[in-house]
């Protein structure tokens, strides 16, 4: 499954941009929960312990296939409200954690989640309310459909909040239905080595629209409950 992100964040040098002035407290991930199988991850080449793994500053908790489906939730630190358009969020008073090693396989922090909204502009306005920090809404269509597309920086992580395209919107029958998660992209310092180490797991490298990256995805056949897209570090 192609992850839409890699089609649709910003093309230009020196993206993603700079956190601003340091005096300013701006929401920031603490943990992202799964309901995938540590083992799962374990085999592609994951650090996984006691169902949890950090990717960057952010934990991963890996809650089984029995707790649902896909990315079921995440706490997030420093906001005005926990009401962010349907996506299901706790907040968080824990301090930011140490920045992990890099795992096995090479993989070192998240680039990017990735969100979906029958609405962008209703969903934009929701997680400015809730103190997230916008920096751009970008207004061309992606190879893959989407329309328009939002970018928070919430810390080292991007949200790519993704509009549907009208005919996904008219399929489901209903433009008011919430925000949802959708999958994630990861860094790799050495993203041929990783695409290597995972080997038919993993498709090809080819350029990502992203300024001077490069991006591979997952494919089915890794076994994962969410989409996951491989990238090379950005150009500063």
């Amino acid at each position: 499954m192609e992850i839409p992100t890699s089609e649709s964040t910003p093309t230009e040098p020196g993206w993603p941009p700079s956190d601003g002035p340091a005096t300013v407290k701006r929401a920031t991930i603490d943990e992202i929960v799964i309901a995938d199988e540590p083992s799962s991850w374990e085999a592609l080449g994951f650090a996984v312990s006691d169902d949890v793994m950090q990717l960057g500053a952010v934990r991963i908790v890996l809650a089984g296939r029995d707790a649902g489906r896909g990315i079921l939730g995440w706490s997030l630190r420093d906001l005005a409200s926990t009401e962010l358009d349907g996506l299901p969020t706790t907040a968080s008073r824990r301090p930011p954690h140490a920045y992990a090693s890099e795992h096995p396989n090479g993989v070192g922090a998240i680039d990017h989640v990735v969100t979906m909204t029958p609405q962008l502009d209703r969903s934009v306005l929701r997680l400015q309310s809730a103190g997230l920090d916008l920096r751009r809404i970008r207004e061309r269509p992606t190879p893959a459909g989407a329309p328009r597309q939002a970018f928070f920086r919430l810390g080292e992580v991007i949200l790519e909040v993704v509009q549907e395209p009208a005919e996904v919107v008219e399929r489901s029958g209903s433009p008011h239905r919430p925000t949802r998660f959708w999958g994630l992209a990861l860094v790799a310092d050495d993203l041929e080595r990783t695409v290597t180490h995972l080997a038919e797991r993993a498709s090809e490298l080819r350029p990502a629209v992203q300024y001077g990256r490069q991006i591979a995805t997952l494919r089915r056949s890794a076994g994962l409950a969410v989409p996951v897209a491989l990238m090379s570090p950005a150009v500063a």
